[in-house]
């Protein structure tokens, strides 16, 4: 597993010098990891832009075509629609705000100031912010490329909302918020537990808010299932920028054994 980032020597010489001291901050760490540990990052990467990339032209065909996948927007759109109830509108409306336009870039700018403030580096929040900024011009781009139609407006429960829809800007800004952010976190840790425990929070946030999408009547199935696709492509290229710039390959102990017996 990648080792945390060694404390960097580069340190102003004066304290007050704030010139040397952000000098520093943006100075990339550097982190070694055993080069196994090293092909297994960049062979998830790959992984990763292969199937979001995959996915999302698959999906947006089946979309354009109206087949497959796209054929059961509608039940399962009605489906969401006969499981109102008060308590769950209420919750699934809390989080369509939490992920919303207003709330989610007030919380991503907390998060990476805080973060900056408190750490020795700013390569990882600065990272964060990138994707998010990514995923918005993504988000953007693309709906206005596709202009898919939203279910009908006497579905929506917040109020009507004449924009297209796909794919689904909740979604995508949540996926990339808590993937991307799970990567740069966890990817420091040893303890494969924590990894574990980090992602899978990570994913059960994302299924939460695309059942919030689909249950308030403003996305269909396939524009929420294309967000998630999206958000592995921006993963993938993450886990590769970050790789590639901070992990540095040091011999193991078996290339080290080699290297003394010649």
């Amino acid at each position: 597993m990648p080792i945390p980032d060694r404390p960097s020597s580069n340190i102003p010489e004066e304290p007050g010098d704030m010139s040397g001291l952000l000098h520093d901050k943006l100075t990339i760490p550097e982190r070694h990891v055993a080069p196994r540990s090293q092909k297994v990052l960049y062979v998830i990467a790959v992984i990763l832009a292969v199937v979001g990339v995959g996915s999302f032209f698959l999906i947006l065909a089946e979309v354009k075509q109206k087949i497959d996948l796209a054929t059961v927007d509608e039940t399962v759109s009605t489906w969401f629609v006969s499981q109102r109830s008060p308590t769950a509108t209420t919750v699934m409306a809390v989080l369509a705000t939490i992920f919303g336009p207003i709330v989610m870039p007030i919380i991503v700018a907390a998060v990476t100031g805080i973060w900056i403030l408190r750490a020795r580096k700013l390569w990882r929040p600065l990272l964060l912010a990138g994707a998010m900024l990514t995923g918005v011009i993504l988000a953007q781009v693309i709906t206005r490329l596709v202009e898919r139609p939203r279910p009908p407006m006497d579905l929506m429960v917040l109020g009507a909302d004449s924009t297209y829809s796909f794919p689904s800007g909740h979604v995508l800004g949540a996926s990339d918020f808590l993937l991307v952010g799970a990567f740069l976190v966890f990817s420091r840790r040893r303890r494969i537990g924590a990894v574990i425990a980090g992602f899978s929070a990570a994913v059960a946030g994302i299924a939460t808010q695309a059942i919030s999408r689909l249950y308030l009547g403003y996305h269909w199935l396939t524009d929420v299932l294309a967000s998630v696709s999206l958000s592995l492509i921006v993963l993938a290229a993450v886990i590769a920028l970050d790789t590639w710039r901070t992990t540095k390959a040091l011999p193991g102990p078996e290339e080290m054994a080699a290297k003394k017996r010649g």
